[in-house]
């Protein structure tokens, strides 16, 4: 069964080794674990819902806590003080397109507002429920998860969108097929929470990002049913599928959506390369984007972040004869980490890995081998549990991202991770802050950062941390001239900083976009605009 308030299930741990322990200790002391409510507590404080009933609505105070929040800082906060602010008043899990339908309607007629929940993965606020005078109807689409219609000569797929990551690529799996979208909440995300965010896949270099791969589907709206064709190409005035990408339930609930797929590749392989220094291994990376080496996998890691990694992988013979040898050939503690990946055919493999090894090489790189790569690749989607080992041991930690241009990145960088190690410190507390790239283009790249910071015993003083955080994080963005999010989406917490990206003419086209297709407001209010 899933944790309640963490991520993941109940019996999986990933523990951290005694030299990450070590690392942790020495960049911000010894951590302080907050008295965390019991599901029994919290379940005591769900209020009684304001729904009428309805056959289709479960007010279930257990589903009902399952649904309250996401996974963000500030969810984990509020689940594990059991201070919650707002719980929905009901959970529908629809199984056809006529039952959301007739969910729609019910909560225009009771003024409940509406919010789709896939995999329940948010990061930034998508699923959260704000208080308000109006009830709350959670509308879970997991049970909508059926593969419709497969065009194995279009390569084309058709999916319910409720459908999570695992039996997506299963389904596909059994024709020989695979769409190639890997978040690193794969196991638990949703296509269409992947659509509605926006999301970027760790192998995209390859795939696509999802509105790459997105080519149509169904958004059931309060005005009515919007059909998105699947077309190859169209010139007919403005893509609607662009307003369905990314519009996080504001629009209406995405039923349907249609995918282009790709055959499962012959082989797949990585690399790793370890550079001096962070700039030469940008400088490889960039001409890596700008030669379009068929890569599926380009991930960067900044000195600190390289530390981690190596710290993580815990102590070993075959670790330590590494770090030597790369001491040897120069890439002393200063060194910078590159994974590559690549899959296709063999031959494809095999040249994109040449290609990608020459330019590092060219660059400074020293190459270190398939090991590091193959790790990550078994470990990337147990990684996110180590939120639950860190949180255990008295740790707060969350990431942010942004992109930019390749003369923007490196200014990015320094200013993100600047302004978090100073944030605290007025408090007498540090930040310890790290970056790598994760997806690069010919004309600038992303930038994923994580920091960590000693949780305090009172909640309200961690969301007040957290808030100083995100809020000076999120400023050095904007001034920046990064996006103010790459693959997050926007939700609740970077929705002060969307004007700045969209200005107000386009804010308020999108809020005119919604009140067409919601007249009356029922749509996942307080999100996204």
């Amino acid at each position: 069964m899933r944790r309640w308030n963490g991520w993941g299930e109940e019996g999986v741990v990933f523990p951290l080794s005694e030299k990450a322990r070590v690392l942790l200790q020495e960049q911000l002391g010894p951590g302080t674990l907050p008295r965390e409510a019991t599901l029994e507590e919290v379940l005591s404080r769900v209020p009684p819902s304001r729904l009428p009933p309805h056959p289709l609505v479960s007010p279930d105070p257990e589903e009902r806590l399952r649904h309250a929040r996401g996974q963000s800082l500030p969810d984990w906060i509020f689940l594990r003080s059991g201070q919650i602010p707002a719980f929905p008043d009901g959970v529908a899990f629809p199984t056809t397109n006529e039952e959301v339908r007739a969910l729609l309607a019910y909560a225009r007629e009771v003024g409940a507002r509406v919010i789709p929940y896939g995999g329940g993965t948010s990061v930034a606020g998508q699923v959260s429920v704000l208080p308000g005078e109006a009830p709350v109807l959670s509308l879970d689409l997991r049970r909508m998860n059926r593969l419709l219609r497969l065009d194995e000569k279009s390569l084309l797929a058709t999916f319910e969108a409720g459908v999570q990551g695992p039996d997506l690529e299963a389904q596909l799996r059994a024709w020989g097929f695979t769409l190639g979208h890997f978040p690193q909440s794969f196991p638990y995300s949703t296509l269409g929470g992947w659509v509605a965010t926006r999301s970027v896949g760790q192998e995209s270099l390859r795939y696509g990002r999802i509105e790459d791969l997105f080519a149509g589907g169904r958004l059931e709206a309060p005005a009515g049913t919007l059909l998105l064709p699947s077309f190859p190409a169209s010139a007919a005035g403005p893509d609607l599928k662009q307003a369905a990408l990314g519009s996080e339930g504001r629009l209406g609930v995405l039923t349907e959506a249609t995918v282009r797929i790709r055959p499962l590749p012959k082989a797949e392989a990585f690399a790793a390369v370890f550079f001096r220094e962070f700039g030469e291994g940008l400088e490889a990376v960039r001409r890596m984007a700008q030669e379009e080496v068929p890569l599926s996998l380009v991930r960067l890691s900044t000195p600190e972040e390289t530390a981690v990694n190596l710290a993580l992988a815990g102590q070993s013979r075959g670790l330590a004869l590494l770090e030597a040898w790369l001491a040897l050939r120069g890439a002393g503690p200063g060194r910078a980490l590159l994974l590559l990946g690549a899959s296709g055919t063999r031959a494809r493999v095999s040249q994109a890995l040449g290609e990608a090894l020459g330019i590092a090489r060219a660059h400074g790189g020293v190459y270190a081998g398939q090991a590091p790569g193959r790790f990550w690749a078994h470990h990337r989607f147990r990684q996110p549990y180590l939120r639950n080992t860190l949180w255990e041991m008295g740790y707060a930690v969350d990431t942010l991202e942004t992109a930019g241009t390749w003369n923007q990145v490196p200014r990015l960088l320094l200013a993100v991770e600047a302004v978090l190690r100073e944030a605290l410190g007025e408090e007498g507390e540090r930040v310890y802050a790290f970056s790598h790239l994760s997806r690069v283009y010919p004309t600038g790249a992303n930038l994923y950062t994580t920091y960590l910071f000693r949780l305090h015993r009172d909640p309200g003083t961690n969301l007040a941390r957290w808030r100083k955080l995100k809020a000076a994080a999120s400023q050095a963005i904007v001034a920046h001239g990064g996006t103010i999010s790459h693959q997050h989406g926007v939700g609740t917490d970077h929705l002060p900083y969307l004007e700045a990206e969209k200005g107000p003419w386009g804010l308020e086209a999108l809020r005119a976009l919604c009140r067409a297709l919601d007249p009356w407001g029922l749509m996942n209010p307080g999100k996204l605009v």
